[in-house]
């Protein structure tokens, strides 16, 4: 309205202060985080079973035959009635849709595969004898969609068939929540895991020092614990048959300042291959496919360990100057850190006559997410005309679908498509299907180079 003032104009300090609240005590800290939990229970809850577990949806023949198994749904129910011994599925109606679980999809996948047109890829591409592949999803910039971009990936793989495990080494535990994990302490984190790693060099260097009759540096409990535990112990299951969970809390971040501790005592200690090679014992590279790491939104110790141990490295970020601006810090960081671990370790290699460090990954991409093609499309180009291949060509597009589903607390391929109009749901699927199809061509072809490689 014409002439009217801007709110900030004429503000009576004294009605201000008659708005205010006491002063803030560390006490109301605990207050505001008290009242958060139970919130997050509350909206978390929601998505429960009887049981006080996360549940997942069921999947119409519809749904199963368009997105999932390859096959018309004619074909799809003759299938089903002439192999009885199949799952049948469930109708809400008298004459109704068929509804099955995903455990069901995945054993009608099988039975496709075995029985059906060897034209038709009812498996995706999984060569016999190579470990599982890891990839991190990094950037230390906040709200660029990291988690949800992680989470997806992983459903998106489960749904394709594969075996996932997702690490979160994010105190924040966002990934958990998605996945419904329960983590009581930093004792179900990945953090015994760094912990037992430490205490195996530990060990090892104290029979050094024994044999040249020196006094041994003690294991204090924290590292007898660890000692005692495997990946195995940590790992638990989700409400998706085919995805489980490393999951994460706030004493997780206690990590942060326990590394150095363990580095200065021992510098000997490679700590950036933690993850890795405790992964690598405990034998799970071989009992799933594909692994995600979500690292914290900062380049700290959690973060190496998860970068270093990644084979394949995305890095989301948003359409604009600021996100473009932070991602080529992050790059600028990740450059410095690991350069300087490589100059620390290679001047001893070299004078020891040993083989030098380098870190390598299959694959390293940008990815743009939240993408509005309205009011970015310039921005987008210009960004991907910088970086070039390292920018993925498929840009992530933002629907309403990806925020009524993070309202939920859950991932879009968790959400039943009746609950929304059918063309948001279809689009919204859409581009996380294209982000999937472009994330899998980095997946075959690095197994494929493997294998070119190996000779087979």
């Amino acid at each position: 309205m014409a002439g009217t003032l801007p709110p900030y104009f004429n503000i009576d300090a004294d009605a201000a202060l008659a708005e205010l609240d006491a002063p803030g005590t560390t006490a109301g800290f605990a207050q505001i985080a008290e009242a958060c939990a139970r919130g997050r229970a509350d909206l978390a809850s929601r998505g429960l079973d009887t049981e006080g577990r996360k549940s997942l949806r069921l999947f119409s023949t519809w749904e199963i035959t368009r997105y999932l198994i390859p096959v018309a749904q004619a074909h799809f129910r003759r299938v089903l009635k002439a192999n009885p011994d199949l799952p049948q599925g469930r109708s809400e109606t008298d004459g109704g849709a068929k509804w099955f679980t995903l455990d069901e999809v995945l054993r009608l996948r099988a039975h496709f595969a075995s029985q059906g047109s060897r034209a038709k890829e009812y498996k995706p591409y999984r060569p016999e004898g190579l470990p599982a592949k890891l990839v991190a999803v990094a950037n230390f910039k906040g709200g660029v969609g990291k988690t949800s971009t992680a989470a997806h990936l992983a459903m998106s793989a489960a749904l394709d068939g594969y075996r996932v495990l997702v690490i979160d080494l994010d105190s924040q535990g966002s990934m958990t929540s998605i996945f419904g994990g329960r983590v009581e302490d930093e004792w179900q984190t990945a953090f015994p895991l760094i912990a037992r790693h430490y205490g195996d060099h530990l060990r090892e260097e104290n029979r050094a020092r024994a044999a040249r009759g020196e006094a041994p540096q003690p294991l204090d409990e924290m590292l007898s614990t660890a000692l005692e535990m495997s990946s195995k112990d940590l790992v638990q299951p989700t409400h998706w048959p085919n995805i489980d969970l490393i999951g994460a809390q706030l004493n997780l971040y206690w990590a942060e300042f326990q590394i150095p501790v363990w580095r200065i005592s021992s510098r000997g200690w490679k700590l950036w291959d933690a993850l890795t090679d405790r992964l690598e014992a405990d034998g799970v590279l071989s009992d799933y496919d594909v692994i995600f790491i979500d690292t914290p939104p900062a380049l700290g110790y959690l973060t190496i360990n998860g970068l270093a141990a990644a084979d394949i490295l995305l890095v989301p970020l948003g359409a604009s100057f600021l996100e473009f601006d932070s991602t080529g810090r992050f790059f600028d960081m990740l450059h410095s850190t690991f350069a300087s671990i490589e100059e620390g370790e290679n001047i001893a290699a070299r004078a020891l006559g040993r083989e030098e460090l380098n870190f390598q990954w299959d694959a390293v991409r940008a990815v743009i997410t939240r993408y509005d093609g309205a009011q970015q499309g310039e921005m987008a180009s210009l960004i991907q005309a910088y970086l070039g291949r390292t920018l993925s060509p498929h840009r992530q597009d933002f629907t309403a679908l990806i925020g009524q589903a993070g309202e939920q607390v859950s991932g879009i391929y968790e959400a039943d498509y009746r609950d929304f109009n059918r063309e948001t749901y279809a689009r919204g699927r859409e581009t996380f299907d294209a982000t999937y199809a472009a994330f899998k061509r980095l997946l075959i072809g690095t197994w494929r180079r493997d294998m070119v490689e190996s000779g087979e």
